[in-house]
């Protein structure tokens, strides 16, 4: 009889091995979920951050168009949505590999201060979209002279 040095969880690995190929069997996934578009949804990345004149969104948008790209505010809500085209030159068949994602996307941010539209600007350089919205004008109290008969 050979001597074999005993390892206490060493058939925990080969139990979770059996758990994982239960499931797999159980729900199988139809092609790999690298290469099936239909799972990809894009979301461009956004830094928000906040400077002395107000507020600052800037939206990586590598490939769109800025007549593909729109920026709207209502309700103190802005919502920056556009569309990021697939390349219409080479067929499907003729990829050997497509990592990008492609389509419409929508990203909307709730603002915590009252927005006055035309104080809104936006730049697209580089594949990115800069938007900054300024800070409201503080309200000044009004004095108002009350005539006492």
């Amino acid at each position: 009889m050979a001597i074999v040095k005993w390892e206490p969880f060493g058939h925990v690995a080969t139990l979770q091995d059996r758990v994982n190929r239960l499931f797999e069997d159980a729900f199988p996934r139809y092609g790999e979920a690298e290469d099936d578009l239909s799972l990809c949804a894009w979301r461009p990345s956004v830094d928000i951050y906040e400077t002395d004149e107000g507020l600052t969104v800037k939206a990586e948008l590598p490939g769109v168009k800025k007549e593909d790209v729109s920026v709207e505010v209502k309700e103190n809500v802005l919502t920056l949505k556009g569309e990021r085209k697939a390349d219409s030159e080479v067929s499907d068949d003729k990829y050997y590999r497509r990592e990008r994602c492609f389509g419409t996307f929508q990203r909307s941010f709730s603002l915590e201060y009252h927005v006055n539209p035309e104080r809104i600007n936006a730049r697209f350089k580089d594949g990115v979209l800069e938007v900054t919205i300024a800070k409201p004008e503080e309200e000044k109290p009004k004095q108002v002279t009350v005539n006492i008969d």
